[in-house]
């Protein structure tokens, strides 16, 4: 089997292994997100994570913390394929001989690669799981202090097929495309190169075959937390750009999120569902590795 078909194939199966144990947290960092500004002296929808997940569960049942998965399952054979294929890719491109390890400056621009392609395909899916996982939170309010355009959706390909009759098309499933470079370019940059690091780092040298299945989930744990260390902002930019209403938009692009998300909340509201979002990394990334590496090996 080709190094690429290889790829392909681990990518799909770590990519499955990443969405099912880190949804649910993905579904509590969009719900803080993308809850409407609350008016003068009234508390938040949810004061928190764990209020998120009561409130989700309690309205909707376990079930609520996994609304939206749909749209990224069904393409994370896509998703992965891209991302680790062109990652290898320019392993292979960046590579001066034959089994020579390259360093970790060059995985960043392996990852950075792969970052840029990948958010061809991640921008729409995330549109979509946006909505799906933010209308519970913005159901009942009102269209100045929110942002939520008043649909209802009945799974992922209603929400496509709403974007593309009313939202200008093809074109409108790229919204928030501009953040989502601004996210994955440089997080996935930094989590490839902080992931061979990490391994190299625990296996005292540059060979890391004989790392155990522990190491790996370590290893992984940690460059899922690396991803989201500067690139946080960027995410709730996107995030509050995809669910925005269409006809009366309350933001007029990333820079405009951007400045009114930081004169309205401050700092803090630019790093809204980081804890989630956090924890999603490190698990989800745990096990998205682990799923890689034990697959790649299998293949030979």
């Amino acid at each position: 089997m080709a190094d690429a078909a290889k790829d392909l194939a681990s990518g799909t199966v770590g990519g499955a292994a990443q969405i099912i144990v880190g949804h649910p947290f993905d579904t509590v960092k969009v719900k803080l997100q993308s809850q409407p500004t609350p008016t003068p002296g009234q508390p938040p929808r949810y004061t928190g994570a764990i209020d998120a997940v009561k409130q989700t569960v309690a309205a909707e049942g376990p079930k609520g913390l996994y609304k939206g998965m749909g749209a990224p399952l069904a393409t994370v054979a896509a998703l992965n394929a891209v991302l680790f294929t062109v990652r290898g890719q320019m392993e292979g491109l960046l590579r001066s001989d034959l089994g020579v390890p390259l360093t970790i400056s060059q995985q960043f621009v392996c990852g950075a690669g792969a970052g840029f392609a990948v958010s061809f395909l991640a921008c729409p899916t995330e549109l979509v799981k946006c909505r799906l996982q933010a209308q519970g939170a913005l159901a009942g309010a009102s269209t100045i202090n929110s942002v939520v355009a008043a649909v209802k959706y009945d799974g992922p390909m209603d929400v496509a097929r709403h974007v593309l009759r009313s939202e200008g098309g093809a074109r409108g499933l790229f919204k928030g495309l501009f953040p989502t470079f601004a996210r994955e370019i440089p997080g996935n940059a930094t989590m490839f190169a902080t992931y061979e690091a990490f391994k190299r780092l625990l296996a005292g040298g540059s060979d890391t075959s004989s790392l155990g299945q522990g190491s790996l989930i370590m290893a992984g744990g940690v460059a899922g937390a690396s991803f989201w260390g500067i690139v946080y902002p960027a995410d709730v930019v996107k995030s509050v750009l995809q669910v925005d209403d269409y006809k009366n938009p309350k933001y007029r692009g990333s820079v405009d999120a951007f400045r009114k998300i930081l004169k309205a909340e401050g700092v803090k509201g630019l790093y809204k569902g980081f804890g989630p979002a956090m924890g999603r990394s490190v698990f989800a990334n745990a096990a998205c590795f682990l799923a890689y590496e034990m697959t790649r090996s299998s293949l030979g």
